[in-house]
């Protein structure tokens, strides 16, 4: 089994009911799935996403995700790996063209098991599926030079903590994980 992953999940201290229930089913999949890291998984794999402040901690860095057709995070799948700050980092960059991310804390700042529609991704049909998501909290400097993915997000921008809600079309990830992270913030 993902030893360090497995101790991760162990150690975070669930902040609603939601994400104490989300916890024991990721540390279950993480026993009985030998694959829950990879997308291999048809049922559900494990992803990291990033919830990227400004200094001021008043603004989030978001992308317009083509597949959801909404404003989100960024962030992706493990693919394999087993340290998802590392995944989270790593689809920050690639997705928004930051250069500089700083860690806030190296501990998971939310836990969240989101559903994902059957879609097209690349030419090819993908069924409907399950994220095991493990977000972490980093910073990137305001001025730092924004760049479209354009495979993945048709736009990258600082949005307001105030309007993510107007900003963000993704019902079900507004009300239970956006808004559980800017109250997390404060």
């Amino acid at each position: 089994m993902n030893e360090m992953l497995k101790e991760k999940l162990e150690k975070y201290i669930p902040f609603n009911e939601q994400e104490e229930k989300d916890k024991a089913v990721m540390i279950s999949y993480l026993k009985n799935f030998d694959n829950s890291l990879t997308r291999e998984n048809k049922y559900g794999h494990f992803t990291s996403s990033a919830w990227v402040v400004n200094k001021e901690r008043t603004k989030v860095l978001m992308i317009y995700h083509n597949i959801y057709n909404s404003w989100a995070w960024p962030g992706g799948h493990a693919d394999g790996e087993e340290d998802l700050l590392a995944v989270a980092i790593r689809e920050v960059e690639e997705e928004t063209g930051v250069k500089k991310v700083k860690v806030v804390t190296e501990d998971i700042f939310s836990l969240e098991i989101i559903t994902v529609d059957g879609h097209v991704k690349r030419g090819e049909y993908v069924p409907s599926h399950t994220h095991l998501n493990a977000a972490f909290l980093l910073e990137v400097d305001e001025s730092e030079v924004l760049k479209i993915k354009e495979d993945e997000n048709s736009g990258v921008k600082w949005i307001p903590l105030e309007e993510v809600e107007k900003e963000a079309t993704e019902k079900w990830v507004v009300e239970n994980v956006y808004k559980k992270i800017i109250k997390k913030l404060k």
